[in-house]
């Protein structure tokens, strides 16, 4: 396996976000359009915090206790913000980081995304489903 590869080599570089004005609908929107667990949320270029689809679940079921389910998830989901919601304490990692500090990290503090900054600027983001991408091709490398 390869030693001291930057993150920059597996992170997402067209990233999906938000800002801290949109509405949990958009958000809802973006996770189920993109398929994707995880975005990052900026104040202009600045990132903030972090937004889960787990996050937003745990939101609309902690409420949803008829069966109009759907119904519920509006009417949740105009009750929160994006602030109130996100994880506000994320770490933030560079480009020229390497895959194995990245995999320290979210293995440490047990995330699954960790979104990328060059000088404050959000350049990208690594998941949990990154790295294992990268390890299998590692792998399918060594046959």
């Amino acid at each position: 396996m390869k030693n001291n590869v930057p993150v920059s080599d597996i992170m997402t570089k067209n990233i999906i976000k938000l800002n801290l004005s949109d509405e949990l609908t958009k958000a809802e929107e973006l996770f189920k359009k993109h398929k994707i667990r995880h975005i990052p949320v900026v104040n202009g270029n600045k990132i903030v915090g972090m937004l889960s689809y787990a996050d937003l679940l745990r939101v609309s079921y902690a409420d949803a206790a008829d069966d109009a389910a759907d119904n519920v998830e509006s009417i949740v989901f105009n009750m929160f913000t994006v602030r109130q919601v996100m994880a506000k304490e994320i770490i933030i990692i560079t480009p020229s980081s390497t895959i194995r500090e990245a995999a320290e990290i979210l293995a440490k503090y047990e995330f699954h995304a960790l979104p990328v900054c060059e000088d404050e600027l959000l350049v990208g983001i690594v998941t949990t489903t990154d790295l294992i991408k990268y390890l299998l091709q590692q792998y399918n490398s060594l046959k």
